[in-house]
């Protein structure tokens, strides 16, 4: 089976306001740190063999925040993941995540020699006011320098993360943004809209008059910053990916068209498609910190299994398949389903083809697509592709 292979490294140097995401909190290296590395060390084969997992395309460590491992924690890790991938062929794509903060020389020098081919940075603003609102680790003076950094050792193949609708930002201030990190010549640039998720201090903080822009604005700052970047030649392959010809993220295109992935380590999630028609799938999300780190028994998961019929695996397709830029796999989707895409969903595609905002794919034999205008009604569009297909 081929499938891909994402790694979750759960530490953080520090929260921010707007993250949900299980973390937990390191300054530096650590006992903790080096349990989970020896954990990954454990089980990375065990994983792959027990899914007869015969080629790796892809791996993706995120997290959290990997580059708080540090230099030697990074070679430790990607040692042991290297080790643990099936030979002969090595993934034709391995991306790291890293802070600036944490993203020094030594990490970076250990993820190049460790076979990492793309590193992606956490910016998300230069504009200090902003950055001290959302409480974001780190000194913002120190993301240039960072940058720099990056793009000495990496060239061209790293990304960047930005935010745009953040307190006490303007149109102004998100080209500011977007000029100096393009000045920098990332490949692949996310524009994301900050998202206020239940729970979070942002939560709190954003029924303060005033703190945030309201929906309107700042739908109005994202498609500011999207035409941006459209401009300066990224091509938006994805509601909120960018990329130079040549510098799409290969690892996350498989999530979007719905191929095989494995997770491993703490709350990493994993999707497996078994054979068979009509397909279904399995999805295993692994347990937090302590629970995942405790012993085993050898050749036994700790993980929670949610079972994917053909129904619900025919949503996720066409939910993460119209997230991308060229629509679902249409191959796969016949393969899996026994129809095309149209076929699944007919009302839907002639309402939304008359409206203008469907197309077709860009290549002959391709299934349909959102337009650039229809990926900014992608729910209600997915609403009415489930009522149709449920």
């Amino acid at each position: 089976m081929e499938a891909s292979l994402y790694i979750h490294v759960p530490f953080c140097a520090g929260v921010c306001d707007y993250c949900d995401f299980y973390s937990v909190p390191v300054k530096t290296p650590d006992k903790r740190t080096d349990l989970f590395i020896d954990a990954v060390s454990r089980d990375a084969e065990a994983l792959l063999r027990d899914f007869a997992v015969t080629e790796v395309p892809t791996v993706y460590i995120g997290g959290g925040t990997p580059s708080v491992l540090g230099a030697k924690g990074a070679a430790r890790l990607l040692s042991a993941v290297g080790a643990a991938l099936p030979p002969p062929v090595f993934p034709r794509e391995w991306t790291v995540e890293a802070n600036p903060e944490s993203a020094g020389p030594g990490f970076l020098e250990a993820c190049r020699a460790g076979g990492v081919t793309r590193v992606s940075l956490g910016v998300q603003t230069f504009h200090e006011p902003s950055r001290r609102a959302l409480r974001r680790t780190g000194r913002g003076s120190l993301v240039p320098e960072r940058l720099s950094l990056v793009r000495e050792i990496f060239g061209a193949s790293f990304s960047a993360d930005l935010l745009s609708g953040l307190p006490l930002q303007d149109e102004d201030t998100l080209k500011r943004d977007i000029d100096t990190l393009l000045s920098y010549g990332p490949g692949h640039v996310s524009l994301y809209s900050l998202t206020v998720a239940p729970g979070t201090p942002l939560a709190e903080k954003s029924g303060v008059p005033g703190f945030l822009p309201d929906c309107d604005r700042a739908d109005l700052l994202w498609l500011a910053g999207r035409d941006m970047l459209v401009q300066a030649g990224y091509g938006q392959y994805e509601v909120s990916n960018f990329a130079l010809a040549g510098r799409r993220c290969a690892h996350n295109i498989r999530y979007w068209r719905m191929e095989n992935w494995l997770g491993l380590g703490p709350a990493a999630s994993g999707t497996v498609i078994d054979g068979g028609f009509p397909a279904a799938g399995r999805r295993f999300t692994g347990p937090d910190l302590d629970a995942w780190l405790a012993p085993r028994v050898p050749g036994s998961r700790a993980d929670t299994v949610e079972f994917l019929d053909a129904s619900v695996l025919m949503k996720e397709s066409l939910l993460m398949g119209f997230r991308y830029a060229e629509g679902p796999d249409e191959d796969l989707f016949v393969k899996r389903f026994g129809l095309s895409v149209e076929e699944a969903i007919p009302q839907t595609a002639r309402k939304w083809r008359a409206r203008g905002l469907l197309l077709d794919g860009p290549r002959e034999g391709d299934g349909p697509r959102l337009s650039a205008a229809g990926l900014l009604f992608l729910n209600p569009f997915l609403l009415d592709a489930f009522a149709e297909c449920g």
